[in-house]
């Protein structure tokens, strides 16, 4: 029984931690979607610069140039490149959506 205590500020310390990590990815997360928005903020205006020079809405070629380049930052970072290219993709297909969208309502 004289173990119990110790193990009692063991796991209470461990639950202060475990409190503090997720303290730093709830910021972190909050930092995400902030930086999401300003990014949707210049696309839209991309969105706008395309609809009103007639442009396609996608860029195959630049989103292939992206991909190879966030690839190579999520090695560099030690992050998965497969999963940085997957979040890539996702967002584009918003955007495509998007600039879709801001060209309809502009015809």
């Amino acid at each position: 029984m004289p173990d119990e205590p110790r193990d009692e500020n063991a796991r209470d310390a461990a639950l202060a931690e475990l409190q503090g990590i997720r303290q730093s990815i709830d910021n972190i997360d909050a930092a995400l979607i902030h930086l999401l928005a300003e990014r949707f903020k210049f696309t839209q205006k991309v969105g706008r610069l395309k609809a009103d020079q007639g442009l396609p809405a996608a860029d195959p070629a630049r989103e292939q140039r992206q991909i190879a380049r966030l690839r190579a930052l999520a090695v560099d970072a030690d992050l998965d490149p497969a999963f940085a290219e997957k979040w890539f993709n996702f967002v584009v297909a918003e955007v495509i959506h998007h600039h879709e969208r801001i060209a309809s309502d502009a015809t």
